[in-house]
């Protein structure tokens, strides 16, 4: 990446706010974070809106997600590789159909490639435990083992989902600005279980990880 311009980071909370900003310094003047909001429609709206006004060499939606079990354990990174708007299409008697296959589009955006390898080689230097792969997007969060696994075979290459990478990665295009996704994993994907969650320890992770992005973005 080059060393000219700034990096904007979205996140969707607070919590994930002050993780990110622990990591990057406090001090840090090359990195703007913008708290968001939930779901994909705020976080496309507030991320155009602050590229309208504001110019950026990458935009990188990080935060904390649910990883899917046997792919993406609790406390690990996840960098996307593609960002999947998974419940974008029409229901059908043969099953779901994408916007895709429905002809209206498409609900599949790319990264950028050289921020994600930066990013990739930078986090295996480090004790965190980094996968890179295709992130869901969801504006229903998964909480049933039948949906969990519809979306599994669905989607084999699928880590992780979250609600926000979609809605980011729209407005990063419509912008012409680059884009990738971070996310570190709080929960397995499945069954509804508040007590199993670990975000504590996924926003550590965050954390961690953020450390890195400054050094290498």
């Amino acid at each position: 990446m080059s060393d000219e311009g700034r990096i904007l980071i979205v996140v969707s909370v607070d919590a994930e706010k002050e993780a990110v900003q622990r990591g990057i310094g406090e001090n840090n003047k090359n990195i703007d974070i913008l708290t968001a909001g939930v779901g994909v429609a705020k976080a496309a709206a507030a991320t155009a809106f602050k590229l309208a006004g504001e110019k950026y060499k990458l935009v990188i939606n990080a935060g904390i997600a649910g990883g899917f079990t046997g792919r993406a354990e609790i406390g690990t990174v996840v960098l996307a590789e593609q960002v999947i708007c998974a419940d974008l299409g029409a229901e059908s008697d043969s099953g779901f159909l994408t916007i895709d296959e429905l002809g209206f589009g498409s609900g599949v955006l790319d990264v950028d490639r050289p921020a994600l390898l930066s990013v990739y080689k930078a986090l295996e230097q480090t004790e965190l435990v980094v996968n890179k792969g295709e992130v869901l997007t969801l504006s229903t969060v998964t909480g049933t083992k039948e949906s969990t696994i519809e979306l599994m075979e669905r989607y084999p290459g699928a880590l992780a989902e979250a609600m926000e990478g979609f809605g980011v990665a729209s407005a990063c295009a419509l912008c012409e600005v680059p884009f990738m996704e971070m996310r570190t994993i709080s929960n397995a994907i499945g069954p509804r279980d508040r007590e199993a969650w670990r975000i504590k320890e996924a926003l550590l992770s965050l954390e961690e990880a953020s450390k890195r992005i400054s050094e290498v973005v």
